[in-house]
């Protein structure tokens, strides 16, 4: 069987349609290399590439950000350097002006301009939107250093006007030191005039007749003023010379705690007391009379007595010592200033022991420590002149450390008996003696425990 063969008009066709197409796809791509080349890209090379631009536009847009945040920066450091400036010129320009400086006025107050100029303009250039510096970050640095120099400036004047205030202080604290040693002194020779003058219109008024508790007591009030002072004098001077107050508070009364500092103030005050009014109730406080003996008879010793109250009640204390130097209460104020002051107390007052020997010797320095001394002596001796002269019996009391405490009897130097008042009080030591006149009591004074 012979095989078929294909039609050559339909080989010929074939072969035609396919030709056709070649020539077609190269006209084509003629045409497409004529307008542009085109590739298919894949979706996510596609993506990548959009990622990328993005990324890159992030990074500029950040970068202007960056930019533009280093200039504002710079800007608002250089708007605070300007304000500090203004503040340190203004400082100055103050400062210029106490003391009075007018080239330094007329300085400062052109600095103060010109950073206010510069002020403004930059006040401007934000109004203008033009804070940009170039570069920056130099910008930043020279604003912060000019700040730095403006606080120092500031500082500084500020260290100069405190230094001002301070001498200008102590100028006025020594001013005021010179005045109140002034007052000291003034008001020590007032009181000492005071003192020595006798001068109290109530003891004028005393009369032989007044023989009462209410004299009595008056007159002990006008003596334990005298003595209150000499213990004030006592104490400054044995702080004047360097002495442990607290340690002489404890030799005088052993064992005692005292709720306050001050109040060791009142184991002097029992000590100068006990010694003072010692002999109270002998006459003449035991001393040896044999210029002027006892009248025979209670009422000639009772006007004795009393005139020996009207003698030294309005004198000078002494005025009447130099007058009457062996006198009996010149060998009483003897006694007890050479019993009272001990010879190391005295030699720390002054150094010496000159004021002693000339006591000793029935002499009576004028110091103010013996004045002192003299005038709480003449003050005691009128009170017992004054009681001797009474027509009914005076006799002195001190309470033994220890004892229960008495109402009655006693009275308390401080405020803690009314603090606990269900307390069982007892007596430390008596601060000041008491007596009886007559009938009636005249409370001690006691320091309670």
């Amino acid at each position: 069987m012979d095989s078929i063969r294909p039609c050559p008009a339909a080989a010929k066709s074939k072969i035609a349609r396919t030709f056709q197409r070649a020539i077609h796809f190269k006209s084509a791509t003629k045409n497409l290399s004529n307008h542009g080349f085109c590739l298919l890209i894949p979706q996510e090379k596609l993506k990548c590439c959009e990622s990328q631009q993005f990324e890159k536009e992030n990074l500029e847009e950040e970068a202007k950000e960056s930019k533009n945040r280093a200039a504002v920066e710079a800007f608002v450091a250089k708007l605070f350097a300007t304000i500090s400036a203004v503040k340190a010129a203004y400082a100055e320009l103050q400062m210029a002006q106490f003391p009075y400086n007018n080239e330094a006025i007329r300085s400062a107050d052109q600095a103060v301009v010109d950073e206010l100029k510069a002020l403004s303009e930059l006040k401007h250039r934000f109004l203008k939107k033009q804070i940009d510096s170039s570069p920056p970050h130099v910008t930043l640095m020279l604003a912060e250093n000019q700040e730095l120099q403006s606080l120092m400036k500031t500082y500084e004047i500020t260290m100069k006007k405190m230094q001002r205030e301070i001498e200008r202080k102590d100028s006025q604290i020594s001013l005021l030191q010179d005045q109140l040693q002034e007052i000291v002194q003034t008001n020590k020779s007032l009181e000492i005039k005071l003192n020595a003058s006798g001068s109290f219109s109530i003891l004028d008024n005393v009369k032989f007749s007044d023989s009462n508790p209410t004299v009595f007591i008056m007159v002990l009030h006008y003596a334990l003023r005298s003595i209150r002072n000499f213990v004030k004098l006592l104490i400054r001077n044995m702080d004047s010379a360097n002495w442990d107050i607290d340690a002489a508070a404890n030799a005088i009364q052993p064992e005692i705690t005292f709720s306050k500092r001050d109040h060791k103030g009142f184991a002097f005050e029992s000590f100068v007391c006990r010694e003072i009014f010692s002999g109270f109730n002998e006459p003449f406080f035991s001393i040896k009379n044999d210029n002027q003996p006892l009248p025979n008879g209670t009422d000639p010793r009772r006007i004795f007595f009393f005139e020996h109250f009207k003698k030294l009640r309005s004198v000078s204390v002494i005025q009447f010592l130099g007058q009457n130097p062996n006198s009996l209460f010149g060998k009483f104020l003897k006694a007890k200033y050479l019993h009272l002051v001990h010879p190391k107390m005295e030699f720390s007052f002054a150094g010496n022991l000159n004021q002693r020997k000339m006591v000793n010797s029935s002499g009576y320095p004028e110091t103010e420590f013996f004045k002192a001394f003299a005038e709480m002596g003449r003050r005691v001796w009128l009170l017992h002149s004054l009681t001797f002269s009474f027509d009914q019996e005076v006799s002195i009391f001190q309470v033994k450390r220890n004892a229960r405490f008495s109402e009655v009897y006693m009275e308390s130097i401080t405020d803690d008996i009314f603090v606990a008042a269900n307390r069982d009080f007892r007596v430390a030591f008596t601060v000041v003696p008491g007596f009886k006149v007559g009938q009636s009591v005249v409370q001690s004074q006691e320091n309670v425990m």
